[in-house]
C-alpha cells in the first residue's frame, strides 16, 4: 500500500539525493516537496496530515515543523535529517545496523550524521577492545558543508588546499561519543572534492589481538549487512561517490598488537545521509528495508 509523504527541504545537495530516490521507491506518494524558501508554514505543512515527512532542514529549523505535525497528526512518522533531536531521548537514533529493532517501531527517528555514521560503523567492532580515546582524522568534500556560501565550500578557496575547522568538539565528535559510549578524539577537514568523506580510525588496544582475531570482529558485524563492505584494501573517497554503502578497509595493526587503525568512507550525501533517511522511512513504514536503494 503506497504511503503519502512531504519532503520539507528538497533543493539542498541531500533533499535533491532523497527526491531521486523517492522517485524510485514504487509505494512512496509524495504530496508535498518544499525548500525553507518557499513560504509555507510549518502550519500549512501539518495541515496535509501525510503518513510520513522527510526534515531536510539546516540544523535549529526542525523544531516548529516537527510540534505542528505531532499536533496534527501524531501517528505520522518523521525522519529529521538535522542534529536537532540525535541527543533527545524520545527519538530513536536512526542508524539502521546498530537500531534496527527500534527503527522499525518509531514514530520520530534521528537521522544519524555523515561523519558520525562512518566513525560509528568503523569503531563499533572495536569498541570492547579500545583503551583510551580513539583517534579519528575525517576529510569530506564541500557539499558537507551545505549551500551557504562559506569558505568551506567555496572550490577557489579549497583549491590545492585541505582546510581544518571545529578541530575541538565537533558535533559528530559528541554524537559518537553519546551513541557509542566511548570518548573520541575527532579531526575534520574539508577537501576540494565535492562528495564523499574518508575517516581513519586509529586506536590503542586494551590486549594483544591478532589481524585475523580483529578481521573476524568486522566480518560478524557486517557480513549480513548489505550496505556495509568490508574489504582488505584501503577504501578510496572516489570509489565511494554517489554509492549508498560504507566501505571499511585498510585494518592494519601494530607489531605488539596492542595499535589498530581502520578507515571508512562513505557518501555523505547518500550513505551518510539520504540513503539511511530512506532505510529509516522504510523501516518504520513496513516496507522493505532497503526499498528504493538497492534496485
Amino acid at each position: 500500500m503506497k504511503r503519502s509523504l512531504a519532503l520539507v527541504g528538497s533543493r539542498g545537495y541531500v533533499g535533491r539525493e532523497l527526491v531521486t530516490l523517492v522517485e524510485r521507491h514504487g509505494d512512496l506518494d509524495v504530496r508535498l516537496a518544499i525548500s525553507q524558501r518557499d513560504g509555507k508554514s510549518p502550519a500549512e505543512v501539518a495541515a496535509e496530515r501525510l503518513d510520513a515527512y522527510v526534515l531536510a532542514l539546516p540544523n535549529g529549523a526542525s523544531e516548529a515543523y516537527v510540534e505542528a505535525i505531532t499536533s496534527a497528526r501524531p501517528d505520522a512518522v518523521i525522519v529529521d535529517l538535522s542534529a536537532d533531536h540525535r541527543f533527545t531521548s524520545s527519538w530513536v537514533y536512526g542508524q539502521p545496523e546498530r537500531n534496527r529493532a527500534r527503527v522499525r517501531a518509531a514514530k520520530h527517528i534521528a537521522n544519524p550524521g555523515c561523519y558520525a555514521t562512518a566513525m560509528q560503523l568503523a569503531l563499533a567492532p572495536l569498541l570492547p577492545l579500545v583503551e583510551g580515546p580513539a583517534n579519528v582524522f575525517g576529510v569530506s568534500g564541500y557539499s558537507g558543508a551545505g549551500t551557504t556560501p562559506s569558505p568551506k565550500n567555496d572550490p577557489e578557496a579549497l583549491r590545492d588546499n585541505l582546510m581544518p575547522y571545529s578541530l575541538v568538539g565537533h558535533l559528530h565528535e559528541r554524537e559518537v561519543a553519546a551513541h557509542l559510549g566511548c570518548r573520541l578524539f575527532f579531526m575534520p577537514h574539508v577537501a576540494s572534492w565535492f562528495r564523499g568523506l574518508t575517516v581513519t580510525v586509529s586506536v590503542a588496544l586494551s590486549k594483544h589481538c591478532t589481524r585475523s582475531e580483529l578481521e573476524e570482529r568486522y566480518a560478524g558485524a557486517y557480513g549480513a549487512e548489505p550496505l556495509v563492505r568490508v574489504q582488505t584494501d584501503i577504501p578510496l573517497v572516489r570509489d565511494i561517490a554517489e554509492k549508498h554503502e560504507t566501505v571499511i578497509g585498510g585494518l592494519a595493526l601494530s607489531e605488539d598488537g596492542h595499535h589498530a587503525v581502520v578507515v571508512a568512507t562513505i557518501d555523505n550525501l547518500l550513505g551518510g545521509a539520504a540513503t539511511q533517511a530512506i532505510r529509516n522511512l522504510n523501516l518504520a513504514l513496513g516496507f522493505d528495508e532497503n526499498q528504493g536503494v538497492i534496485s
